[in-house]
């Protein structure tokens, strides 16, 4: 009987991952995003719309009729919503506010305006799209009708439309920067139950703290208007632009925070140039390299003849390989090729003296 043990497989840390572990995957994760298709940027666009909505329309309902108090009852609520982005996360999707992060690999040299601003423009339509979609679809489906949600989506949508410019556009920065460490917090986490954690909790607070969604109010502000609230599409229009150009800013603020942090990649490539630079201080080297050249001239006194003939050859026949572009001896160095000249040049003078 074989009572030898099978190979242990290596265990699975479940600690998180560094920031600047964090930050190398967003970036890869980025130049992959920009280099996806149109057509498929807009399904995900179109999706990450849609759970987004299904976030709101449940925050929604939570807050209808809630009995635990005003501050608890809207964190409860932003729990709630929180499964919009859980979905997208996991399941999988785009969604503008989010990829705003997209700025670490521009930074970085990895992305360029144009992809940036390509990916952007397409996700946002289709998150627009994908949040009217839902909001017409629940209206369509009457689930608001007869009760009290309807209430409550009409009293968010007028809230949210009377909101003035300034501080909308700083509601949207603080709600961004919410979002993308939501984002930022999710990557490092390494299993769903992580990830669930650690976006619950900052889009809990952004909810329950009255902040800007651009994405979310595309979804709410349509169902109010659609369950009878009394706003215009230029109301709409309002809150939308300043909301997403300050969603914007907080996105790339966040990025702009984390780029300087130290990267894997980065450490190892210096300590590989450290290395490489001790190495060419060291005496070895030289050493080396003057052993190859006196094989080389070895090699030219033994052969300063053609047999057949007795001709001395001539000064390029006389020409050693380690001095000959193109032979694997050859070196780029300065140094080594004057100094190859110079006894090129004695040499040939005591074989025109000898000969």
């Amino acid at each position: 009987m074989d009572n030898r043990s099978s190979p242990q497989k290596p265990a699975v840390s479940v600690d998180p991952f560094a920031p600047g572990e964090i930050a190398t995957r967003l970036e890869a994760a980025s130049v992959l995003r920009a280099a996806l298709p149109t057509r498929t940027l807009i399904l995900l666009g179109l999706l990450g719309g849609l759970y987004i909505g299904f976030g709101g329309a449940l925050a929604t309902l939570v807050l209808t009729d809630n009995s635990l108090g005003f501050g608890l009852g809207r964190f409860v609520a932003g729990l709630s919503f929180s499964l919009g982005l859980i979905m997208l996360i996991v399941a999988g999707g785009e969604l503008f506010t989010g990829n705003n992060l997209m700025v670490l690999a521009y930074a970085g040299g990895k992305l360029s305006t144009r992809a940036v601003l390509r990916n952007w423009v397409i996700v946002l339509a289709a998150n627009a799209a994908g949040a009217i979609l839902l909001a017409l679809t629940i209206h369509a489906s009457g689930v608001l009708d007869g009760n009290a949600v309807k209430a409550t989506a009409v009293k968010i949508a007028e809230a949210k439309s009377q909101l003035a410019i300034g501080p909308a556009f700083v509601r949207g920065i603080l709600c961004n920067m919410l979002v993308c460490l939501a984002v930022w917090l999710s990557v490092g986490a390494r299993s769903v139950e992580g990830k669930a954690i650690a976006i619950a909790l900052p889009i809990g607070a952004f909810v329950a703290l009255g902040f800007e969604h651009c994405v979310a109010n595309l979804y709410l502000l349509p169902i109010g208007m659609l369950s009878g609230a009394q706003i215009g599409i230029d109301d709409v229009v309002g809150n939308i632009v300043p909301v997403t150009i300050g969603n914007m800013l907080g996105g790339v603020l966040v990025a702009v925070a984390y780029f300087r942090l130290p990267r894997p990649e980065a450490a190892t490539g210096r300590r590989a140039r450290s290395e490489r630079a001790d190495g060419a201080r060291r005496p070895a080297v030289a050493r080396k390299r003057l052993g190859r050249m006196a094989r080389c001239w070895r090699w030219r006194h033994r052969f300063a003849r053609f047999p057949a003939t007795g001709r001395a050859r001539s000064e390029a026949d006389l020409r050693p390989p380690c001095l000959i572009a193109g032979s694997p001896s050859t070196r780029t160095s300065s140094l080594t090729v004057n100094a190859g000249e110079k006894m090129h040049r004695r040499a040939g003078e005591k074989m025109h003296r000898r000969w």
